[in-house]
């Protein structure tokens, strides 16, 4: 994993690339492996999950595009043909540790991170299975015009089922339904955005000019109460609503005593572009 500012500038061989923009506030994570239409493989997904951690743990990060190389694909998921080596492997008793998903398996890109930074996809092409996955994941998708999803694992009897509860808090259930169960369906970008799975429809040459409009927006809130927001609206799915008053209410306790719970109202009285700084 490597770290550009060059968005042009890329080595043969770095898998996933992190741009950091705006003094660091703003991350831009490529999966970079063009030529396999950016599967998970050569340890994609364990770099992902190091990307993503080290964007949580970064106090000045404050949002995180995550996007695909090229116009074909942003991620089609495991990577078959490493997938098949390596049961081929497991069958001749050679087995090796398999470098298609990283270290937390299909992992939860909020909880099981505990990641409560904003994300945003830059569908720029096929989101396929896995990488329906990583879509999933983002708390808002934009989408190129000619970007296409899909979640093929009932087609290839691969595992999946461990990562789709989410789906019907993003779609209606029959829509969840026919793509996890009919694994040859395809929802194009019209699709996606009538069902209020993607939040945006672009040309793809405008699809990174939205996101980073999406991100530079993001400067301008209160990074504390961004993240009390996300967190109450993933955890709150699962309470009682009695629960969730009480969990909100404690978190947001974190707010007290901020510098920048001073420097928003402040802003706001002044008429200026707030300066956070997190603390």
């Amino acid at each position: 994993m490597s770290e550009k500012l060059d968005r042009n500038s890329k080595q043969e061989g770095d898998v996933v690339l992190v741009e950091k923009h705006a003094e660091g506030k703003i991350w831009v994570l490529t999966m970079n492996r063009p030529h396999r239409m950016n599967a998970m493989g050569d340890g994609m997904a364990g770099d992902i999950t190091e990307a993503l951690e080290a964007y949580r743990d970064d106090r000045n990060a404050r949002v995180m595009v995550i996007t695909g190389a090229g116009d074909k694909a942003f991620c089609t998921g495991a990577d078959l043909i490493e997938t098949s080596e390596s049961h081929a492997e497991a069958t001749d008793g050679k087995a090796k540790p398999s470098r298609t998903m990283g270290r937390l398996g299909f992992f939860n890109m909020s909880e099981s991170l505990n990641l409560w930074k904003p994300t945003i996809a830059a569908i720029n092409g096929y989101a396929i299975a896995g990488g329906f996955m990583m879509a999933m994941q983002c708390d808002i998708r934009i989408m190129a015009d000619h970007a296409k999803v899909g979640i093929a694992e009932t087609r290839w009897n691969m595992p999946g089922a461990a990562w789709m509860a989410p789906l019907t808090r993003q779609m209606p259930l029959g829509c969840a339904m026919e793509l996890t169960m009919w694994g040859d369906t395809k929802y194009d970008a019209q699709r996606c955005y009538d069902i209020g799975w993607a939040q945006a429809i672009v040309p793809k040459e405008k699809l990174m000019e939205m996101a980073m409009g999406y991100a530079d927006r993001m400067l301008d809130m209160g990074p504390r109460s961004v993240s009390n927001n996300k967190e109450m609206v993933y955890r709150g799915a699962y309470m009682d609503p009695r629960d969730s008053l009480r969990f909100g209410t404690a978190l947001e306790k974190n707010l007290q005593g901020m510098a920048d719970s001073i420097e928003g109202p402040l802003a706001f009285s002044e008429k200026r572009r707030p300066d956070f700084k997190n603390a």
